[in-house]
C-alpha cells in the first residue's frame, strides 16, 4: 500500500510539474479586445493579432505573480524528484521532504494565482470590457489541485511506513 501511495504521488507530482511548466511558459492566461483585434497575455508578454511584444510595465503584481510560479515550479520538481529517487525507501526522510516541497510548490502557486487573480480582475477588468482567463490560468489552478495531492500523498505514505515500522507494544493488564 505504501509504494502505491509513494507512485501516485509521484504520478500526480510528475503531472503537477508538467501543468504548472506549461501555465508559466505560455502567453494565454488572459485573452480580451483591444481595438477591436483578439489580444492574450501570459507572465512575460503579450500578444495581439498574433503579434508578441514583451511586457512594458514594470508592475510589482507580475513580479510577484513570476517569482511565486517559478519558486513553485523548482519545489515542485524539488518534490517530484525527492518521491522518485525515495519510491523503493518509503520510511525515507526523502519522502516526508518530496511532501513538503510539494505541499510549498502548491501554496506558492496558489499565492501566485491569487495575487495575479486580484489583479487582473481589479485593473484589467475594468481596463477591458470583453475579457477572460484562459487555459494557462486554468492549467495553472490545476496543477496547484496536483501539487497539494502529490504532496498529501507522500506525507500519508510516509506516516503510513512510519507506523508500521514501529514496534507493536504490549502491554499486560
Amino acid at each position: 500500500m505504501v509504494f502505491t501511495l509513494v507512485g501516485g504521488a509521484s504520478l500526480c507530482g510528475a503531472a503537477a510539474l508538467v501543468l504548472l511548466v506549461i501555465s508559466t511558459a505560455t502567453d494565454y492566461w488572459m485573452q480580451y479586445r483591444y481595438s477591436g483585434n483578439a489580444a492574450n497575455q501570459g507572465l512575460w508578454r503579450f500578444c495581439i493579432n498574433r503579434k508578441c511584444h514583451a511586457h512594458t510595465l514594470t508592475v510589482a503584481f507580475w513580479d510577484a505573480t513570476r517569482a511565486f510560479m517559478l519558486l513553485s515550479v523548482l519545489g515542485c520538481f524539488i518534490g517530484v524528484l525527492l518521491g522518485i529517487t525515495a519510491s523503493k525507501r518509503p520510511r525515507s526522510r526523502r519522502v516526508r521532504t518530496g511532501g513538503i516541497a510539494l505541499l510549498l510548490s502548491g501554496f506558492l502557486a496558489l499565492l501566485a494565482l491569487a495575487i495575479y487573480t486580484g489583479m487582473t480582475v481589479n485593473f484589467f477588468g475594468k481596463r477591458y470590457i470583453d475579457w477572460r482567463f484562459s487555459w494557462s490560468y486554468i492549467l495553472a489552478w490545476l496543477g496547484i489541485i496536483l501539487a497539494f495531492a502529490a504532496g498529501v500523498l507522500q506525507l500519508c505514505a510516509y506516516q503510513r511506513s512510519s507506523s508500521e515500522a514501529a514496534p507493536a507494544s504490549v502491554s499486560d493488564s
